[in-house]
Parts: structure tokens; C-alpha cells; sequence
């Protein structure tokens, strides 16, 4: 029994009933056209409104944030009163729910976004990096990245514009508030990592000026919907996407200062997952505890043991559960009563309907 995991925590002026966080996960189901969320997503996330807060799957802020086929957005009014059917379905279960907002800049392809060429902090491609499409069928379909444009500072101004626009929207949608993805090698942080940024202006070349635009959007946010209301997700040491920086402790703990000074409600921390991956030095995490003063929770590789012993020393507050949370849409009452944990199917992650979304059971002794 995990007892720490079961203590209630303030975020901001909500009141949590535990500490465990259903990490955002791409699900690629929302209706077409026009990447609408309905009846079957609200379903999915109401049965999992046990965990102290759900953070939704990354959101689209614009038509050219899109980076993968059947993914939603939150810019239309179908879309957001798609999302009010999400949000009361959670509330009605008694849950906290985030929405991740989401531009997947460079991450992305023209036959997701309109024919457009991507944006970028920089007309640097992605190498290696893939993303799906709608190709007709059912199966989803992988194709390279394609080469971005660099943003104008006009650009960069429209598109600060589209994130506050979005949280106005999410907090019209129901959303107790918003979680910006800066992480895992998205627009933000194509801004924010050095090898994916070589501007010349502003927005590039020192820590300081990469962090410029993360600033701008999280001071834009704050601004229309309060602190108290904005997370943000972060990911230092990871490469996904092709994104990758030179200095990872200083850049992100600068990072967390800046948050700090934002005041916003919490800083998500996706810690590098897969299965031999190097654990999170233990010198940044204290670094950040001490840059960063507000809720801090962490994701990756975590389990119920590993999860109570984090918080117990102090580097966090929460712990986020992705995949395990698919499978699982009991997953606290299972970690509160030592109950085993049943395996998703990869296969069935990404787009389909009902399997593999809401026909995972509870447990049953």
C-alpha cells in the first residue's frame, strides 16, 4: 500500500484526493472531420476520474499544430463543446481534469495541416522522425517530417495569440485549467533546446533568449486565465523529436526559475522512459526543487515503490502514470489495494474506436 500516494495535495485552490496524475497520452481517436472530441473520449476519461488529476492528451491550439491524423483540437466551437461533454463526464465522477495544449511545430506533416509547411524556432528538419496520417484506411500511417519554416516574429506573435486563445477556450470548455506542452520535442521546445534552435534574434543563442518564447506564451496564459489555473510540462534530458540541448541542467533549471516566476500552479517534469534509459540525476532534481517552488510532479518509469519513495524524499509532490493508466482505468484503487496490473495492447494505442480506449475493465477479484 502506497500510503503517500493517498494524501490529499492543494493545487492551487483545488483540493486533490491523491497524488497520482494520469499522465497526457496521445490517443489519435477525435471525430472527423474536424478533430472533434465526443461521447466515446468523455467516456474514457470519466472512467479514469479517480486519479487525483487527469492531464488530456496533447490538443491542437491551431489548424497548424496538428502533427498527427485524428488527434483534437481546441480552436473550433465544435471542438470545445466536443470537450464540454469530456469535462462534465469527468466532473460528474468527481475527477480534476487539465487540458495539455499542444503545437507540434516541425512534428508534423503537410497532408496534416492543410497542404502548409510546418513552423519552427528554425528551418532545421527532424531527422529520423516520423508521424501518421490519415491514409484512408483504419491503419495509421507513418511518413518522414518534412522541413519547417523558420517563425517570423510576426509568426511568433500570432502563434502566442493562438496558446492564450486556447486556454480562454479550455477554461469555456470546463477544464479546471491548462497543462502547455513544452516538452518531448514540440514547438516550445524546438525553442527551448539549443541544437534545435539556431536563430540569431531575440529567441536564440543564449539560454536566456531560447527561454524568450516559452516566457511569452506562459505570461500570455497566465494573464488571460490566472497562475493558478497554468501547468507546464517540461522534458530536459529527453530526444525525442530530434530535439536535443547542449546543457541540459542549466537551460531547464533556468527554466524553472522562470516558471517560478510566473507563479504557475505546477511544473510536469517527463522524465526519459524507455526501458534502459539513465535515471534523472538526482543534483537536478534537487536544483529544480529549489528553482521551482510550486507543485512538481514527475512522469516516467514509475511505479507504485518507486513513486511513494520520490515524494517521500522530497523531489516531488505527484506522480504521473501514462500506459499504465490505459490498461488500467482503476489504477489508484489498484495501487491503493496491491491489486496486479493488466497490459495494454500497443497495437491499438493510436486511432480505432472502443478497443482499446473504454473496453479495459476494472479489476474484479
Amino acid at each position: 500500500m502506497a500510503d503517500l500516494l493517498f494524501q490529499p495535495l492543494y493545487l492551487g485552490n483545488i483540493s486533490l484526493k491523491n497524488r497520482i496524475v494520469m499522465a497526457p497520452m496521445t490517443r489519435a481517436r477525435a471525430s472527423q472531420p474536424g478533430n472533434v472530441p465526443h461521447d466515446m473520449m468523455a467516456e474514457y476519461y470519466a472512467q479514469r476520474a479517480t486519479a487525483g488529476l487527469i492531464v488530456t492528451e496533447g490538443t491542437q491550439i491551431s489548424a497548424l499544430g496538428q502533427g498527427y491524423a485524428w488527434t483534437p483540437g481546441i480552436y473550433t466551437p465544435e471542438q470545445i463543446d466536443g470537450w464540454k461533454k469530456v469535462t462534465n463526464a469527468v466532473h460528474n465522477k468527481g475527477g480534476v481534469i487539465f487540458a495539455q495544449l499542444w503545437h507540434v511545430g516541425r512534428v508534423s506533416h503537410p497532408d496534416n495541416i492543410g497542404g502548409e509547411q510546418p513552423i519552427s524556432s528554425s528551418a532545421l528538419k527532424a531527422e529520423n522522425v516520423k508521424v501518421f496520417i490519415d491514409n484512408g484506411t483504419d491503419e495509421t500511417g507513418f511518413v518522414d517530417v518534412v522541413e519547417p519554416r523558420a517563425m517570423t516574429k510576426l509568426d511568433i506573435k500570432q502563434v502566442v495569440g493562438e496558446y492564450r486563445q486556447a486556454a480562454l477556450n479550455a477554461i469555456e470548455a470546463g477544464f479546471h485549467g491548462i497543462e502547455l506542452h513544452a516538452a518531448n520535442g514540440y514547438l516550445i521546445n524546438q525553442f527551448i533546446d539549443s541544437e534545435a534552435n539556431n536563430r540569431t534574434d531575440q529567441y536564440g543563442g543564449s539560454i536566456e533568449n531560447r527561454l524568450c518564447f516559452l516566457g511569452e506564451v506562459v505570461g500570455a496564459m497566465v494573464d488571460a486565465i490566472g497562475a493558478e489555473r497554468v501547468g507546464v510540462r517540461l522534458a530536459p534530458f529527453t530526444s525525442l523529436n530530434g530535439t536535443v540541448d547542449a546543457t541540459p541542467i542549466d537551460t531547464y533549471t533556468a527554466a524553472a526559475a522562470l516558471l517560478n516566476r510566473h507563479k504557475i500552479v505546477y511544473l510536469h517534469i517527463a522524465e526519459v522512459d524507455w526501458d534502459d534509459a539513465p535515471d534523472t540525476p538526482q543534483v537536478f532534481k534537487h536544483a529544480l526543487r529549489e528553482a521551482y517552488h510550486g507543485v512538481l510532479i514527475y512522469a516516467g518509469r514509475y511505479h507504485a515503490e518507486k513513486a511513494e519513495q520520490a515524494i517521500a524524499e522530497g523531489v516531488a509532490d505527484m506522480i504521473a502514470f501514462g500506459r499504465s493508466f490505459v490498461a488500467n482505468p482503476d489504477l489508484p484503487n489498484r495501487i491503493k489495494q496491491g491489486y496486479p496490473l493488466a497490459a495494454h495492447d500497443p497495437d491499438i494505442f493510436f486511432g480505432g474506436a472502443q478497443k482499446g480506449l473504454t473496453d479495459y475493465p476494472e479489476y474484479n477479484r
